[in-house]
């Protein structure tokens, strides 16, 4: 079969919903998730900028987080929303350079943000005493950029091997944005090599992380167990819970994902899985790790006192 130069050409996305009734309900159901995800996420990041109280490690990682997670949502949804309304399936070369880039940068960065924020957690709550030291702002200036600069390595490697490599299939690709899996099953050459990379990346930047995370949770509910205070002990369990079942629907679809044998992938099934961490997930992180949180409500009290007025 001919080999054809991809920078000449377009790609294909097949999308994720049908354009049926279902599907239309579907999508603006997504759009709708969209919408409340940037709002809450846009939210955070304003009130975490303009309020000096919040201005601790906690929240400047937190920031960054609502910050990836928006840049996530934005990288997918629009476009997925765009080509269902007009019925195109294209996206440019360059377009889909750009997704790739983007969502792996954000796949990379917030999995070790995840972890600096559960490290952070740790420390405040296990060793108190070293925490002003072990968690400076110069320390938590360190690790959001190594977050955001190791993401954005591995990220652009991967990029650039995708979009370099010849293809000489179709070039629909199965997925409603440019997964570089996805794309790199569509290349003519045996990608072995590739596949044992992005073993080895995902088990550096899901895995290994996700692991450190559950361990330190563990530690943490271990501290809270032994509290004194039944109070303090039901608002540990609680919020160590909460956490932890937000960076599973983070982390186990992706592990699942990309740490699968290439013969044991299933398109339609890895569309369904990115549902979690390219929509779900942005959309409650902010409510999970912030709204619910005392001092970010009464941040946004001062911050918006039209809509927390009290009634008289």
């Amino acid at each position: 079969m001919e080999k054809w130069n991809q920078t000449f050409h377009d790609f294909i996305l097949l999308g994720l919903l049908s354009p049926n009734q279902t599907g239309l309900f579907l999508i603006l159901l997504i759009i709708f998730i969209f919408c409340l995800a940037s709002l809450g996420n846009l939210t955070m990041i304003h009130l975490i900028r303009v309020d000096p109280r919040l201005h601790t490690p906690m929240y400047i990682l937190l920031s960054q987080l609502s910050l990836m997670d928006l840049i996530y949502l934005c990288t997918t949804i629009p476009k997925m929303a765009f080509n269902f309304f007009s019925g195109q399936k294209g996206i440019s070369f360059l377009g889909c350079g750009v997704q790739c880039f983007f969502f792996s940068t954000m796949a990379g960065s917030e999995g070790l943000l995840l972890s600096s924020m559960a490290y952070d957690r740790y420390t405040a709550i296990c060793q108190p005493l070293h925490y002003p030291i072990r968690m400076s702002k110069r320390m938590c200036a360190m690790m959001i950029l190594v977050s955001w600069l190791l993401g954005a390595v591995n990220s652009l490697a991967h990029t650039v091997y995708a979009l370099h490599i010849p293809y000489c299939r179709s070039r629909a690709i199965d997925h409603f944005f440019c997964d570089i899996p996805a794309l790199v099953t569509l290349a003519c050459l045996n990608n072995w090599v590739y596949e044992y990379m992005v073993f080895v990346s995902s088990s550096l930047f899901l895995l290994v992380p996700f692991l450190g995370i559950t361990a330190s949770y563990g530690r943490v509910l271990f501290v809270v167990y032994h509290m004194r205070s039944k109070e303090g002990r039901k608002k540990g369990f609680t919020t160590c819970l909460t956490h932890l079942t937000v960076v599973t629907f983070y982390y186990a679809p992706f592990v699942y994902t990309y740490l699968r044998p290439k013969n044991l992938r299933n398109p339609e099934e890895d569309k369904n899985l990115a549902v979690f961490y390219t929509i779900l997930t942005p959309m409650l992180n902010p409510i999970i790790y912030s709204l619910r949180n005392k001092e970010v409500l009464g941040a946004m009290a001062r911050a918006f006192p039209i809509f927390f007025s009290k009634k008289k």
